[in-house]
């Protein structure tokens, strides 16, 4: 088994193969899980309405690739994680969890199956190292080999209603027969990557697993593809609204090791009836059948105020729960926020509308809000 990368020093964030171009764009760079990323190119509000009315390019190479292959791969990543794996098909991607055995989330992971004995784990960029280390130790019964290439790859992500049309003339492969949560080799630019109908936006679109030397090209050749089309570069921020939109949690916000994926409304990734064991598998079981302790919700605020992380979410007065992600909404035109809140207070809220009775504190000011069933927004079919 391999041994995870050392964590780079707090004081000096790794740069991803695309700082060149993002310093020449003048973009505000931020540390973020030990890299330095874009935070926002000119404007957050403008890249946001980019990629819900044309297309976006981001970079996402902090994201980790872990490798797991072999002859016991399949077997392995059954055991290893919540989901089915030995079951998907070569060229399928799964969206699945790493719990721990009380059932804790270790991080949420797409999985794509490569071929037979190959499988492409990308991990949350604060946890690889934890889900790398994981994934060797509960491999180590069966004949496989975990490798993380992180520092090998770029990714690179093109998202929105126009991204088939901006990135179609640049390869040979028919974007028509990618289907959602598929990924095939390809030409782009030129260059060999793997080519995945993913995304964290609520868009369509595409991520590109490159090598890290031909992240520039692709970059610039896409950028130039869809000057004329709309797309500009997003960040973080704008990254962080979208996925909010979108319902899709967080891990450090919705998701962590003191929450399990029933109580963040995905116990669908869960699969019980897979043959075996896996880690976690008694604890999530109990968790299953018993009431949940907090349900997560969806907020929208009748002020213009904005709910952030960590502020108590209110009933009557009464602390009962507490915002996860909270941000202004570009596409509805007002703030919206995930909360965790006490089960029968999400019931009592869901008959109350009109926010008369649901506040979230902030900054020691009762705001009304109400609450509304997650997504937050849909893409048009």
């Amino acid at each position: 088994m391999s041994t995870p990368d050392a964590a780079p020093a707090a004081s000096q964030p790794r740069a991803t193969p695309l700082r060149d171009v993002h310093q020449r764009l003048g973009a505000t760079m931020t540390p973020f899980a030990g890299w330095l990323m874009p935070l926002r190119y000119h404007s957050e509000l403008a890249e946001h309405q980019a990629v819900r009315g044309a297309a976006g390019l981001f970079d996402l190479s902090h994201m980790g690739e872990i490798f797991v292959t072999g002859p016991g791969a399949a077997a392995a990543l059954d055991y290893a994680l919540v989901g089915h794996l030995s079951a998907l098909a070569p060229g399928r991607a799964r969206y699945t969890m790493m719990c721990e055995q009380d059932g804790g989330i270790v991080d949420d992971l797409i999985v794509y199956r490569l071929g037979d004995e190959e499988f492409l784990v990308v991990a949350n960029a604060a946890n690889t190292a934890a889900v790398h280390a994981a994934l060797a130790e509960r491999a180590s019964g069966h004949d496989a080999r975990v490798t993380d290439r992180t520092s090998e790859y770029a990714l690179i992500a093109i998202q929105g209603p126009r991204a088939a049309r901006i990135l179609g003339p640049l390869t040979g492969l028919p974007l028509d027969g990618v289907r959602y949560y598929a990924s095939q080799r390809a030409d782009v630019a030129g260059a060999s990557v793997l080519l995945a109908r993913t995304g964290y936006t609520g868009e369509d679109g595409f991520e590109l697993f490159s090598g890290a030397a031909d992240a520039e090209r692709i970059w610039t050749l896409l950028a130039g593809a869809g000057a004329g089309d709309g797309l500009l570069p997003a960040g973080l921020a704008a990254r962080d609204t979208l996925r909010l939109e979108a319902g899709m949690p967080l891990y450090g916000n919705e998701l962590s090791r003191q929450v399990t994926p029933f109580e963040a409304g995905l116990g669908r990734v869960v699969v019980f009836g897979k043959p075996g064991d896996f880690v976690g598998r008694a604890a999530l079981a109990e968790r299953a059948q018993a009431p949940p302790e907090r349900v997560l919700a969806g907020l929208v605020s009748v002020t213009r105020r904005v709910p952030r992380h960590g502020y108590p979410v209110l009933w009557d007065g009464s602390p009962r729960g507490a915002v996860t992600s909270g941000a202004p909404s570009p596409t509805l035109g007002k703030p919206i926020a995930m909360a965790y809140l006490d089960p029968g207070v999400a019931r009592l809220a869901a008959g109350d509308p009109a926010g008369s009775r649901l506040a979230v504190d902030i900054r020691g000011r009762a705001e009304p809000a109400h609450v509304t069933k997650l997504p937050f927004y849909r893409r048009p079919q």
